[in-house]
């Protein structure tokens, strides 16, 4: 079973560049500038650090009022290519005091959403909207209605 998926994987990677060949060079320059473009939208590490800078905190006022480790921000903060958890960009949110629209940004930025098809997203982002930032009064909410509580 494995060989034939490693077959089918290599048999489906070596159709790819033989796709792009069969583009103009007209689609594939518009193809490369859409994805140029979209990679000029903010990083999460650039969205985060605006946030707080703008707010004017120290990171220890944000990692500390949500219990992120101090490591765990440190990584954020000098790996460029750390990629956060949904539940990590959600408490770095509720610590920042975020409205919604930051929110919708910042967890974008890490490619997460708050989509309003299940009730802890719907939580969450209600959490958002009215201010609620404690993160008692969050798993309080969530306990209500048997979701997962952040820890």
């Amino acid at each position: 079973m494995k060989e034939r998926l490693n077959e089918y994987i290599n048999e489906n990677l070596k159709a790819i560049p033989r796709i792009k060949r069969r583009l103009s060079n007209y689609q594939t320059s518009k193809v490369d500038d859409y994805i140029n473009e979209s990679n000029k939208e903010s990083h999460f590490q650039e969205l985060l650090f605006k946030y707080i800078d703008d707010r004017a905190l120290k990171d220890s006022d944000v990692y500390n009022k949500v219990h992120i480790d101090r490591r765990l921000f440190s990584k954020i903060r000098s790996d460029i290519n750390y990629h956060p958890s949904k539940e990590t960009v959600i408490l770095l949110g509720l610590s920042l005091k975020l409205n919604e629209d930051e929110i919708d940004k910042l967890l974008n930025s890490a490619s997460y959403s708050l989509p309003k098809n299940n009730i802890y997203d719907l939580i969450i982002r209600f959490c958002f909207i009215e201010g609620i930032y404690e993160l008692k009064d969050v798993n309080d909410l969530l306990e209500t209605y048997n979701c997962k509580l952040f820890s």
